[in-house]
């Protein structure tokens, strides 16, 4: 299956910005106008995607009229983050096609994938295989999902699944401490993750400010998805609205501090007095060998 849109897209702005924030709208939590209203002020502060979806309810009518409400507010992808096989909805451009890589239960390794599939392609929403790891402390998703959850100090064990994930035919690894968790996972962790896979990276679960987006990103993750944090202040559109600016603005500030530490300085080999040197003595070395090679050819 070759990539489409949505992943080019993603693609595309890592290889231009560095890293992707990503707002979060649960429709059980935000439904209808209140989910819209987030998704637009999200994308007017510059957030590079909208997620839709939930752990519980986020499903039916709910799902369906938040997402197309959403659709006539924005101008970014629209991608859903599935919590069971009834969080589909053709208003959507593409969906996270994933597994829980470390769920107890074939359920959510394979079967809910087998139910789920026919649906997709009929609707024509775009498919991102995507490889899901569910840390402590989980919360819900940790318990819907059966996880048997990654410690938090335990960045080796995160990493070999996220890798495994990637060589199971996985293009995008998201790793997610639960919405609501108490603060994010340790940048070590996220490190650890990012060191050991080729494909992009999303960090999900406890970040509500800016200064721990920008942690998260210059650890080694490729986007950060928010969702609590902005569900918080839903009843004040301009504090909302400018937390959401201060996120962006933090992630994409991470991301060029990254590259840029990445970056190896450039020292000249020599001195610029001994550089001179050396390139009037290749010069007098030239013009000596020339009136050998003349001497030669005479004799």
């Amino acid at each position: 299956m070759k990539p489409g849109k949505v992943e080019k897209y993603i693609y595309d702005k890592i290889e231009r910005e560095g890293a992707l924030l990503l707002s979060l709208i649960d429709p059980d939590k935000q439904p209808f106008d209140a989910g819209a209203k987030i998704a637009e002020l999200s994308c007017n502060a510059g957030a590079d995607l909208i997620l839709v979806g939930g752990s519980i309810g986020a499903q039916g009518l709910i799902l369906d009229k938040t997402t197309k409400m959403i659709r006539e507010k924005v101008n970014i992808p629209i991608v859903l983050f599935p919590g069971n096989v009834g969080t589909i909805t053709p208003f959507a451009d593409a969906t996270y096609f994933m597994y829980v890589l470390n769920s107890r239960e074939v359920y959510w390794m394979s079967t809910v994938q087998i139910q789920g599939a026919p649906v997709i392609k009929r609707m024509g929403i775009e498919p991102i295989p995507t490889a899901y790891i569910v840390l402590e402390p989980g919360r819900a998703v940790g318990w819907i999902s059966n996880a048997n959850m990654i410690p938090r100090d335990r960045g080796d064990l995160a990493a070999a699944t996220a890798l495994a994930g990637e060589y199971m035919g996985a293009r995008l690894v998201v790793t997610d401490s639960g919405s609501g968790a108490p603060e994010p996972a340790p940048p070590q962790l996220i490190s650890a993750v990012k060191s050991m896979i080729s494909i992009p990276y999303f960090y999900g679960g406890g970040c509500r400010t800016s200064e721990q987006a920008y942690n998260i990103i210059k650890a080694g993750a490729d986007g950060v998805q928010i969702g609590t944090a902005f569900e918080m202040l839903e009843n004040d559109p301009k504090k909302l609205e400018e937390k959401i600016k201060n996120m962006v603005k933090s992630v994409k500030t991470a991301a060029k501090d990254r590259i840029k530490k990445k970056k190896p300085e450039t020292k000249p080999l020599l001195p610029s007095i001994k550089i001179d040197r050396f390139l009037k003595f290749q010069q007098w070395l030239k013009r000596k060998n020339e009136k050998k090679f003349i001497v030669k050819q005479k004799t």
